[in-house]
């Protein structure tokens, strides 16, 4: 099965993942405790702003495809919890690595390794690409290796719960800046070579001027 969760409905995912784990006290997560879990400034990438109205559609997606649930709680507030560990029986570093994925996208071994402190603490970067290998065996795949940009050590790795191109934003950036300078530096020739033709055009005239004012002259 190839998964294609929307932009929010990945943050809304990796919320109830990341609240699971660090706060464990405030889970199931409530409608207005899980938009402001996806509307947070802090370890998230991009910073989103959220209605109840967005995420509430979000979930009756996730709902569908089983990885969340309406909670059964005492509470009187309907609260909501994800399924990722009975849809796919993660191990904790797995789940930390695709929470982290989820929540501020293409990433490399190493900030991965930083950003998952909190949810699990990797040893080294050897049992970051560990976890990651795991993930991209699984049937289908859940995490990538993005082809390495000009200029980079490290390579970056991506989610497959969203569909993903292998080229990334900044690589994006790039290839549109090369064609906009590309536009611009014809532009520029095409700008020049009118500039010397109407300089030429100019010379002429001022040539014919005189020819005229002499020709004139000589029947006066």
């Amino acid at each position: 099965m190839n998964y294609s969760l929307s932009d929010v409905e990945a943050r809304v995912l990796g919320a109830l993942v990341e609240k699971e784990i660090t706060t464990p006290e405030y889970y199931p997560l409530s409608l207005n405790a899980l938009v402001n879990a996806c509307n947070q400034k802090s370890n998230r990438d991009p910073v989103m702003t959220l209605d109840e109205d967005a995420v509430r559609s979000a979930i009756r997606a996730l709902n569908d495809l089983n990885f969340t649930r309406f909670a059964s709680t005492d509470s009187r507030v309907g609260k909501y919890e994800h399924r990722l560990n009975e849809t796919f029986n993660f191990h904790r570093h797995e789940i930390a690595i695709l929470c982290v994925l989820l929540l501020r996208g293409p990433q490399t071994p190493g900030e991965l390794r930083t950003r998952t402190e909190r949810m699990y603490a990797f040893e080294d970067l050897e049992s970051v690409h560990s976890a990651l290998n795991m993930l991209a065996k699984r049937e289908p795949p859940l995490v990538k290796v993005l082809p390495r940009q000009p200029g980079t050590k490290e390579s970056r790795y991506v989610h497959l719960l969203s569909p993903v191109s292998d080229v990334e934003p900044a690589a994006q950036q790039d290839s549109v800046r090369g064609e906009r300078s590309s536009a611009s530096h014809g532009s520029t020739d095409r700008l020049a070579a009118v500039e010397a033709e109407l300089s030429q055009l100019r010379g002429e005239v001022a040539a014919l001027q005189e020819q005229f004012a002499k020709f004139r002259k000589a029947f006066e």
